[in-house]
């Protein structure tokens, strides 16, 4: 089942009303790596007034966690967690650093000061389409190398390539593609090449790119 998230760590800055605002996001496997980014955050922010965060920690939305970390309830964690809801963004989490200015928001401009400093922070990042691949390697002799590496051209992303007593690639394809492409390659190569399933994984996939030929973004 591919999910929304985004695609790398991003940060932006904000003041409103002399409060300096500092937001970060990023994508976040599971709780523990989402309880890890907040710590990192809170980290490097130790005289922060408040850091107050939301998270969707997994792939269908069921482990949702927020905090207004000293901010009047409902005005912080809430809200942000509310622009994450509405993107419809999975294994995400973004925290929001405030440094008080000495001039009171009010529970509105609270609100409206933490869900529009979240919005922005992720307008600001790529988003990417996380979808399972399946890691293959590929066994070939070297007479097949020339043929093997055109046929792969635009089908999947090769990682690694190693050449020993044969040559081996090692590739990621979408899971949903899998069987195709190792039924497609067999017949193409006569059946002189040897596929082995290494691992699976979820990798992420540029939007614009999502529907068309696997880019590796790692």
């Amino acid at each position: 089942m591919s999910f929304l998230s985004v695609a790398a760590p991003h940060t932006a800055e904000k003041v409103i009303e002399k409060s300096r605002f500092l937001t970060y996001a990023a994508h976040t496997a599971g709780e523990e790596e989402a309880r890890a980014f907040l710590e990192r955050v809170r980290a490097e922010h130790p005289l922060a007034t408040h850091v107050c965060h939301a998270y969707v920690a997994d792939r269908l939305g069921n482990l949702m966690r927020f905090s207004d970390d000293g901010e009047p309830q409902g005005t912080a964690g809430m809200p942000i967690l509310g622009v994450l809801r509405a993107r419809k963004l999975f294994e995400c989490a973004v925290a929001v650093v405030r440094y008080f200015g000495g001039i009171k928001l009010g529970a509105g401009g609270l609100t409206r000061a933490y869900a529009g400093c979240a919005a922005e922070c992720l307008d600001g990042t790529e988003l990417a389409l996380w979808d399972e691949c399946v890691q293959l390697a590929l066994t070939v002799g070297y007479s097949e190398v020339g043929a093997l590496t055109r046929w792969l051209d635009g089908r999947c992303a090769i990682l690694a390539r190693d050449f020993a007593e044969q040559a081996c690639f090692s590739v990621a394809v979408r899971a949903g593609e899998c069987d195709a492409f190792c039924a497609e390659l067999a017949d193409f190569l006569n059946g002189r090449v040897k596929i082995c399933e290494q691992k699976r994984e979820f990798s992420p996939f540029p939007l614009d790119k999502a529907d068309g030929q696997i880019q590796n973004t790692k």
